[in-house]
């Protein structure tokens, strides 16, 4: 599924209190709302409350032109947020941006919601589909200079970064690492599976060898966790040997029900980490528990960027494919979040571990190099 289908959200309940009270706050305001300067964009950002003392609560973006469906799934989402006005910004040329702004502006209208402003910006000027008087908005624009506002410092302060553009996101989370690095966790990467391949062939019962497997993964997942939260980096052969352990269903969904407030950061250290340092057979799992955490926080551009890249790894993969549909249809995290099980709960469904959980292991580890199969034959 490419960008171009997928809107992104950011919910701003973590993000700090930004007074917008200008076209120009706005401007400044949104490629921190977003994570990265837009172009050829939509940005509607939601409000809550009355005036004067209405709350940002929520910002989308979409790339233009609009997907065939339009903003189809973002009314359920005002409704759902009580979302009572909304700011529209569109970016690029006005033959681009207009027909998107006016879609808008049209469900609002509907949908009994106010439109504070609805802007179009291309370079350092903006433009106005709500105000009509030429001294205050002249036909070739008003100049803007984003240096006069605050907005740009509050953000920075608050933790809010503004990436140049979405491919710079996109290499932060999915670029290549350094040829060398590269090249030795590509080499660990060969001898664990190697070694894993050993232990496959000669241990004589298998139900057994699962549970052992787990046991140690289910400790390595934790760890992991610490490590990230602690500040301290994965080496190269724990990095690999916790990529092997998320192919196990009981171990990716032991991490899944760690993401809390507390360890947030941490996972999102962790998961951004691996992401970019397996292998790519092993990364679905690191990057749909990469975007799964970065959903959680509001972070919907990060999330999206990590699962295109699961998928275009492995299309099948059901926990991409779950947290995307989740994405196209602007759900919120709380539909995932609240009804995930605890660990004991996962023990108590899934039962004892059996062979059975580790093909996706054995897949990754070449099946028709191993001697070794299910039921104990050799």
């Amino acid at each position: 599924m490419g960008a171009a289908c997928l809107p992104t959200m950011t919910t701003t309940t973590a993000a700090p209190r930004l007074l917008l009270s200008s076209p120009t706050d706005v401007l400044v305001a949104v490629p921190y709302l977003v994570g990265f300067h837009p172009a050829e964009s939509l940005v509607v950002i939601g409000l809550t409350g009355t005036p004067p003392q209405t709350h940002l609560c929520l910002t989308t973006r979409w790339d233009l032109p609009l997907p065939p469906d339009g903003l189809g799934a973002l009314l359920p989402l005002l409704e759902r947020e009580g979302i009572s006005q909304v700011i529209v910004v569109g970016y690029g040329p006005g033959a681009l941006v207009t027909p998107a702004v006016d879609a808008m502006r049209e469900l609002a209208r509907t949908a009994g919601i106010a439109v504070c402003d609805a802007l179009r910006t291309e370079g350092r000027r903006y433009w106005s589909y709500i105000c009509e008087t030429a001294e205050c908005c002249p036909v070739d624009g008003t100049p803007f200079d984003p240096t006069v506002s605050s907005v740009a410092a509050h953000a920075t302060v608050g933790g809010l970064v503004a990436l140049p553009d979405r491919a710079t996101l996109e290499r932060s989370i999915t670029g290549e690492i350094d040829p060398v690095a590269r090249a030795a966790m590509r080499e660990t990467t060969a001898s664990i599976t190697a070694e894993l391949r050993g232990r496959l062939a000669t241990h004589p019962r298998p139900d057994e060898f699962a549970a052992e497997f787990v046991a140690v993964g289910l400790a390595r997942v934790r760890s992991a966790i610490g490590s990230a939260g602690s500040g301290t980096p994965l080496d190269d052969e724990e990095a690999a040997r916790l990529g092997l352990d998320l192919a196990v269903i009981r171990l990716r969904d032991e991490a899944w029900t760690l993401i809390d407030d507390d360890t947030e950061q941490a996972h999102l250290t962790l998961w951004k980490d691996l992401t970019r340092r397996l292998e790519p057979a092993f990364v679905p799992p690191a990057a749909s528990l990469l975007a799964m955490t970065a959903w959680r926080r509001g972070d919907c551009a990060m999330a999206g960027i990590a699962l295109e890249h699961a998928l275009r790894i492995d299309p099948d993969y059901s926990m991409a494919n779950l947290l995307m549909h989740a994405l196209c249809q602007m759900l919120p995290p709380t539909v995932l979040r609240d009804r995930m099980p605890r660990p004991e709960d996962l023990d108590k469904e899934m039962g004892a571990p059996r062979f059975s959980w580790l093909l996706p292991v054995v897949e990754l580890t070449d099946p028709a190099r191993l001697a070794f199969r299910p039921g104990g034959e050799t």
